[in-house]
């Protein structure tokens, strides 16, 4: 039992061969599948997420099922992200092989080349608009998809006219309420004028 715990079916030298080969296939191919990928807006992108992991799995463990293996090619895993990141950080390309945030919609308006550019539809805006509390596009300013998959919202703030028109029609609701207020009284008083016997 020990010995199929501990002891590697697999050279370990083999493993980081293994294991750096299919982080860096993984890495390209995520970069040239989009941001959409990672953003996982429906169940066909998580779907694909989820079974990409179960492909790879066995090209990075081969025929070794010992817990040291497994360990041994999460901790490679762990070191060559590390490693890459860190070179990539100190030589200021991080941002250079991430790319650029991508701009949906800018000034409440849909950028449709974009759109189509990363394969996302209105309805998956609208599905993670509201996602963030947001009841509708309409009240979207901008929106971005960034280099993370992740979607940002930014709410359109209304405009000074926008605000005054707000607390006018306020207003007007509160004084029409109050006028149906005191017809009711009128009337009320009408009729108990009305209702009494005359001397």
């Amino acid at each position: 039992m020990w010995s199929d715990l501990l002891i590697p079916g697999v050279p370990l030298l083999e493993k980081v061969v293994r294991t750096v080969l299919v982080y860096l296939f993984l890495l390209v191919g995520l970069r040239l599948a989009g941001k959409r990928e990672l953003s996982q807006l429906n169940s066909f992108d998580l779907v694909v997420l989820l079974l990409l992991s179960n492909t790879v799995q066995n090209a990075i463990i081969g025929n070794d099922n010992s817990l040291f293996g497994g360990i041994f090619g999460a901790a490679v895993l762990l070191v060559a992200n590390g490693l890459l990141i860190r070179t990539l950080v100190r030589f200021k390309k991080l941002d250079a092989i991430e790319g650029k945030p991508e701009v949906l919609i800018k000034k409440g308006r849909l950028i449709r080349p974009n759109m189509d550019r990363e394969l996302i539809t209105v309805s998956e805006l609208e599905s993670a608009a509201r996602r963030q509390g947001i009841e509708s596009l309409a009240h979207v300013d901008e929106c971005r998809l960034e280099t993370g998959g992740a979607l940002s919202f930014v709410q359109k703030h209304p405009t000074q006219d926008e605000e005054r028109h707000h607390e006018v029609v306020s207003l007007l609701a509160q004084v029409q309420q109050t006028q149906r207020k005191m017809l009711e009284r009128i009337e009320a008083v009408e009729k108990v004028a009305t209702s009494r016997p005359r001397p």
